[in-house]
């Protein structure tokens, strides 16, 4: 492929300047042409020349690269009443990149609309930005283009993320109460034994000289008071590299079936996993079937959304299965990681030909029961935050009162 500049007129006989990657010189006029201009000038970009321009594009993109989903949703939305109101499409992105608030999408429209400009389709243009623009986004693009009705799938695609986002800030605000707990537990913990626990010791041997026999339990908190001081930042190094090494090791093949599976087997926290692993799926497939997209495909590029690696490997063989003549309600029917009624329901669109439709009823009800199933999990993890933060402090106190209590007697 080489990279072309050219000048042409538009309609109107406006001047049009620009760069069109092809595959020679005549692709590249036909391609301009296609796009209702008129070449003037067309000269192919030497080497040298590509690769600075191709430095200079890198740069551009340095800087913020992630779009918040609120934006995205906005972005779709707008898009979609853009193209429904007759408006073209560079002109629509054009304006869209000017007017969003967020730095990353406007960026990363200019390069869209650049790919568009030199003859991609929109669907590739995004297809090249896979951080902002996923696979099921372009995939339903892709499908809209085709079918003619992209303003439609547009909707829908912002109805889906609206529904994603939804999703996580629930499952963000139910861990904010017991995540505070825990922040406020480990400071209060290193607070007393580096601080307060030295100072009892201090109390204890001017009362009971350094011969006093103490609690068992007072010893035990001393020892453990000796131990952090002398080794506090020891522990802190080690507790940091646990926890980097944790997040490394999720992010790897094995540590992500490790953790993907204690969330589903975990009492608590697998049912709260389980339906929201239904719901993605189910809107994800109902979303792309209605796009036109075939079975296949919807199963293999839902499996990607769902979130979990043992849900992506169940539906990725059952595309297989799919494929070999299988109706899909059968064999979701036979894999015990999912609720009998997703395969219930999938049996009656598959009778009735209204699958898309029953899945969205499917992923409703789901979504409504993650947020009881949140609500669930919060009301059994607060007590037992408060009952460990409430014992740490109720140990403390012990080896506190028994001491003094004791040392008080011997003294009378």
């Amino acid at each position: 492929m080489a990279n072309f500049n050219y000048v042409a007129l538009d309609s109107k006989q406006n001047t049009v300047k620009g760069t069109i990657e092809q595959s020679d010189k005549a692709a590249a006029i036909s391609s301009i042409i296609k796009q209702g201009l008129r070449p003037i000038s067309i000269k192919e970009i030497e080497s040298g020349q590509s690769v600075k321009k191709k430095g200079k594009s890198a740069n551009l993109t340095i800087g913020p690269t992630r779009v918040k989903s609120k934006h995205l949703v906005v972005f779709t939305r707008e898009l979609s009443a853009m193209i429904s109101a007759g408006v073209p499409l560079l002109k629509t992105l054009n304006s869209l990149s000017q007017h969003t608030e967020s730095r990353g999408l406007s960026k990363t429209l200019g390069e869209v609309s650049a790919k568009i400009e030199g003859g991609a389709t929109l669907a590739d243009a995004l297809a090249k930005h896979p951080k902002i623009f996923d696979e099921i986004y372009v995939n339903m693009v892709r499908a809209g283009e085709s079918a003619g009705i992209l303003d439609d799938i547009l909707n829908r695609l912002a109805y889906q993320q609206e529904k994603n986002a939804s999703i996580k800030r629930r499952i963000k605000g139910a861990m904010i109460y017991p995540v505070t707990l825990l922040l406020i537990t480990t400071v209060a913990f290193f607070t007393l034994m580096l601080w307060i626990v030295p100072q009892l010791s201090k109390i204890l041997t001017d009362l009971g000289g350094p011969n006093a026999q103490l609690p068992a339990i007072t010893v035990f908190m001393l020892q453990v008071s000796s131990f952090v001081q002398q080794y506090v930042v020891w522990i802190a190094v080690v507790l940091v590299v646990l926890l980097i090494a944790w997040f490394q090791f999720i992010k790897t093949g094995i540590g992500k079936q490790f953790w993907h599976r204690i969330l589903i087997v975990t009492p608590g926290i697998k049912k709260v996993t389980v339906k929201m692993v239904v719901s993605r799926f189910t809107r994800t497939f109902s979303a792309l079937m209605g796009a036109g997209v075939s079975v296949i495909e919807c199963l293999r590029i839902s499996a990607k959304s769902v979130g979990n690696v043992h849900y992506q490997d169940a539906l990725e063989k059952a595309a297989l299965e799919i494929k070999n003549g299988r109706q899909l309600s059968a064999v979701i029917s036979q894999n015990p990681l999912f609720p009998s009624i997703v395969s219930e329901m999938l049996s009656v669109g598959e009778e009735t030909g209204a699958t898309e439709t029953v899945l969205v009823k499917v992923a409703d009800f789901y979504e409504e029961e993650v947020d009881v199933a949140i609500s669930g999990l919060s009301s059994i993890i607060e007590p037992v935050m408060i009952i460990i933060m409430g014992g740490i402090v109720g140990l403390i106190a012990a080896s506190v009162m028994l001491p003094i209590t004791s040392l008080s007697q011997n003294i009378k």
